[in-house]
């Protein structure tokens, strides 16, 4: 399956802005690029790539005052295969987990458990360990939460999410990755692009989501609380301990976003051109 993906994010800056971005897809699915998504400015400007702690690809750039874009555009090859599953996946005892897992073991900025803990455990206590725990968490967080746009806040955290019950895909995420923690599985937050190929129309327009992947048997695999199925097309951007870590795009100063698209479409039906400028 070939797809196109990429984003266009423009900005009304008052004053030249240190910014960096995280718009690239993630080295782990590097060589499912059929065509790189460079990133492109406009106007043009210098551009200097770096790795963060995770791994995440970052680019960082000081944008001029006045009208300022940042797109990318690719083509991706995906396997059209839904995310893969494994319900026999056990769950480590936290002395058996690899070192570099135990940072996800850990309370967050967004994924606060030591406020959880307690209702953690008392609701998943009696549930099967592995696989079936983490499903029971998805279960329960993607029915007793509300999507809602109108809800969104940058600031709400998962015992928010939990008393509050609504938000949008990132605080399902956050809520879901607290509760893992809490129950000693380690859990990390993702962004990417995730296609409705395969969902029911009329599809909602083009966005970038946020999930979460599990250690269970040995490796990381992707759960959903926000869908809660296994979905096609789904292209991890970057991942973290929750979403501080992992900002699409990171401003040091006074702005406006007043454009925001995003775009994951069949490459047969939306031939494009790349966009020109500065590119990493």
């Amino acid at each position: 399956m070939r797809m196109r993906i990429g984003c266009r994010l423009r900005y009304r800056l008052t004053q030249p802005t240190p910014l960096i971005a995280m718009l690239n897809v993630h080295y782990s699915r590097f060589g499912d690029l059929e065509r790189a998504d460079y990133l492109v400015t406009h106007p043009s400007v210098p551009l200097e790539s770096y790795r963060d702690g995770f791994g995440n690809w970052c680019t960082r750039m000081v944008a001029p005052a006045g009208d300022f874009t940042l797109s990318t555009d690719g083509i991706f090859r995906d396997t059209g295969l839904p995310d893969p599953t494994a319900t026999e996946a056990a769950q480590h005892a936290v002395q058996d987990l690899p070192f570099e897992t135990l940072v996800y073991l850990l309370g967050s900025r967004y994924c606060d458990t030591d406020l959880l803990s307690e209702e953690a455990w008392r609701l998943f206590e009696n549930t099967p360990t592995g696989w079936a725990r983490v499903q029971a968490i998805c279960d329960f967080v993607h029915s007793s939460v509300s999507f809602d746009y109108m809800q969104a806040s940058a600031t709400r955290t998962a015992s928010e999410t939990l008393a509050g019950r609504n938000g949008v895909c990132r605080d399902f995420a956050h809520l879901a990755i607290a509760f893992c923690r809490c129950l000693n599985i380690p859990a990390r937050y993702c962004t990417g692009y995730l296609s409705e190929f395969g969902q029911p129309k009329p599809h909602p327009p083009d966005d970038f989501a946020a999930w979460m992947e599990v250690f269970l048997g040995g490796r990381w695999w992707v759960f959903d609380p926000r869908n809660n199925s296994r979905r096609v097309g789904r292209i991890l951007i970057a991942h973290g301990r929750d979403a501080a870590d992992v900002p699409l795009t990171q401003t040091f100063g006074p702005n406006t976003l007043t454009q925001f698209d995003v775009w994951t479409w069949d490459a047969e039906d939306n031939p494009a051109e790349a966009p020109s400028g500065s590119r990493n």
